[in-house]
């Protein structure tokens, strides 16, 4: 696999082609943006207030881990970095490269460092190396023989060690919207001239992208490649594609209207409008997947608890669809927007999410209190961890009313139960239990 850590070659002139790529080469390819200004779509990193922005105006990288969807420009952008601060670039794929590939790079990194030249080392879908692979990068982050600039779609939090986290920073990459993909589309037909598109089949063709810059440079080039001589309309499109594109009007006004309209029908409880919003959308050809998403967030913004089946119906109308496909699995898509215009109402979680947020950014590094902690070290328990903790189970009502807060922080209120569905039970139990901490702690204290 020595061909994963040649450096990549020299980028051109142009403001957003790299002529080393040679014209046989595929379209995304060839409108790899040759500098960070010219990146589309993440101005909030690579813009001069931004924090990339700011690492290369001081000519000086930190570790960094690049968390954001497919096709947002990871890889551009780490190249681009090296190429503007003068380091060496790697690039190693998580996906072919095993242990003996990143000792390689690590001792090549080494060597250069003793010539001078410092090295970036781009890690493509990070997350799928393992733990101790993970591991095995840290020493050589410390001691600064590369930088790490590791590119993943999933959350860093759940699929990256603690160790590694620790000393690189998360950068969040936007998805795509319809201006910055249609900026991308642009710079395609610049190069390779008009697509053979009406103005609102060149629209679909963008919302079909779903935010993946790649994706959508992708199907540009097979529509350039078909060499087709007419124009295609949205449903002729579709049909060359095979690939269902929303027809909605030019300025997407139709599609956010839709959507709006759906979400607002489902919170009203009407479900006869809520499902006719939905057919709206997808016999215009928006995709069901999309849908779902949409449904699935409504779930947990505007139920939660209330009833707590509406994420799991909804969870089960995605697995129907992907199981069933078009149009037998949109039965599922309709049981499920169904289940939610009539189920109760709550915003409770989404309210507590956003308090609970804002309440641990602010308190973040406060410790909980000393009786709750393990204690798996005699050292640890000898300094008081989980000293005098209660244990619940053995407490009367099997509720001991201990107090879990950090000791420099008032107790919160963030999750308030309405008296609508399940909510009401969850209610009952949450006045209950602060009945009894109150009859055995004296109003709250423990």
């Amino acid at each position: 696999m020595s061909d994963l850590f040649a450096d990549d070659p020299a980028p051109s002139n142009s403001a957003h082609t790299l002529s080393a790529s040679g014209l046989d080469a595929p379209l995304a390819d060839r409108l790899r943006p040759a500098s960070l200004d010219a990146v589309i779509g993440q101005d909030h990193l690579v813009g001069p207030e931004g924090a990339i922005g700011r690492m290369v105006a001081a000519g000086k990288l930190s570790s960094m881990i690049l968390w954001g969807p497919p096709g947002t420009g990871k890889t551009s952008m780490a190249r681009l970095l090296a190429e503007a601060v003068g380091m060496r670039y790697v690039q190693i794929s998580a996906v072919f490269s095993g242990v003996a590939d990143l000792k390689k790079a690590f001792a090549e990194a080494n060597k250069m460092a003793g010539a001078g030249q410092k090295t970036l080392l781009f890690v493509d879908e990070i997350h799928r190396f393992n733990r101790a692979q993970q591991d095995g990068f840290l020493p050589f982050v410390e001691a600064g023989t590369v930088t790490l600039v590791g590119a993943t779609t999933e959350n860093p939090s759940f699929e990256l060690n603690a160790a590694l986290l620790s000393r690189a920073q998360v950068l969040i990459l936007n998805r795509l919207d319809h201006d910055a993909l249609g900026q991308m589309l642009t710079r395609a037909e610049d190069l390779q001239g008009p697509l053979p598109l009406t103005s609102p089949a060149r629209e679909a063709l963008i919302a079909s992208a779903d935010g993946d810059g790649r994706f959508l440079l992708n199907q540009a080039e097979t529509l350039y490649n078909a060499q087709i001589t007419d124009p295609l309309d949205p449903a002729k499109l579709g049909a060359f594609l095979q690939r269902r594109v929303a027809v909605y009007d030019k300025d997407r006004e139709g599609h956010y209207n839709l959507i709006s309209a759906l979400h607002k029908s489902l919170r009203g409880s009407d479900p006869q409008a809520a499902v006719y919003y939905m057919a709206r959308m997808l016999t215009a050809g928006e995709e069901p997947l999309y849908v779902l998403r949409r449904l699935v967030r409504f779930a947990s913004e505007d139920i939660g608890l209330a009833d707590p089946n509406a994420l799991t119906q909804c969870l089960a109308a995605k697995q129907a669809y992907e199981f069933l496909g078009s149009p037998e699995g949109e039965v599922a898509i309709v049981q499920a927007c169904l289940y939610l215009a009539t189920a109760p109402k709550s915003n409770a979680a989404y309210k507590a999410q956003k308090a609970s947020f804002a309440a641990a950014r602010q308190t973040g590094s406060l410790s909980p209190p000393q009786n709750i902690l393990n204690a798996p070290t005699k050292l640890m328990k000898d300094i008081g961890y989980g000293k005098n903790y209660a244990y619940d189970h053995e407490a009367e009502d099997g509720f001991s009313g201990d107090n879990y807060w950090p000791e420099e922080m008032e107790p919160q209120v963030f999750y308030e139960p309405v008296e609508r569905g399940f909510e009401r039970k969850v209610r009952e139990r949450l006045a209950y239990w602060d009945k009894l901490r109150a009859e055995r702690f004296d109003g709250g204290g423990a």
